[in-house]
């Protein structure tokens, strides 16, 4: 049945790998910062994240994610052995996610994790076979509404981020400074790599730039999610800390 319903929407998942260190930003790197990059703006945006009531989807570390109108899933990436083993250190210190940004292949992706407890997939399948090229790229409010019922999604997190981006000259690594509504405040080095491209570059990049910035320290520090359940929801909180998710 969900073979047929892959068919009938045309797609292939096309994705890209976000592989991403978290700092704590200080005086001297926002210096350092202004002196080896260029910023590229600040902007506001404020994020919804979605799942079931009982957390399906972040439970296996998915994350989707709506942000000005625009729809976002993360998947986990699994470690590749011989890409990695040799940078044990950098490797803990950095997440990977899949990111998928098609309306049409992130539908696909959530009714492959939710197949089981869809409440009316009979019906999603049918009205997403129907939708024209054009709307999947502009899904109305109403459209928006009924998909997301359907897989009985709900928002459970919801907060707004002002960003500060830098980007360097190392190629293709951008450095974000956030600072979100609930007071935390975090920095990402983040590498944006296409679906089985080269995570051992990915992560040498990611280490110049923390060599650049003067970052040290063998922690992972807290991602604005994180900080936020902790804050909020406690219980959702420890039951992904039990699950080894956060």
């Amino acid at each position: 049945m969900f073979a047929l319903f892959f068919n009938c929407l045309g797609f292939k998942l096309k994705m890209s790998i976000e592989v991403e260190r978290k700092f704590l930003c200080s005086a001297d790197t926002l210096k350092i910062l202004q002196e080896i990059g260029v910023c590229a703006g600040q902007r506001q945006f404020h994020d919804q994240y979605f799942d079931t009531p009982q957390f399906h989807l972040t439970l296996r570390d998915v994350w989707l994610r709506k942000r000005k109108g625009c729809w976002e899933l993360k998947c986990p990436v699994a470690r590749v052995t011989g890409a990695e083993e040799t940078q044990s250190e950098v490797s803990a210190l950095c997440s990977r996610y899949k990111e998928i940004t098609n309306l049409g292949d992130i539908k696909m992706k959530l009714m492959e994790v939710l197949k089981d407890i869809c409440k009316d997939v009979t019906s999603l399948e049918q009205a997403s076979c129907c939708v024209t090229e054009s709307c999947r790229h502009e899904m109305d409010s109403e459209q928006d509404k009924f998909w997301v019922r359907s897989m009985n999604l709900v928002v459970f997190a919801e907060f707004t981020t002002v960003r500060w981006t830098f980007t360097l000259e190392e190629d293709g690594v951008q450095v974000d400074l956030d600072e979100a509504d609930f007071g935390y405040r975090v920095g990402e080095i983040e590498v944006l790599i296409p679906e089985g491209g080269d995570m051992r570059a990915a992560l040498d990049k990611i280490e110049r730039t923390a060599k650049k910035l003067g970052l040290t320290g063998d922690q992972r520090i807290d991602g604005k999610m994180s900080v936020y359940l902790k804050i909020n929801h406690p219980e959702h909180y420890a039951r992904l800390m039990r699950e080894h998710i956060l």
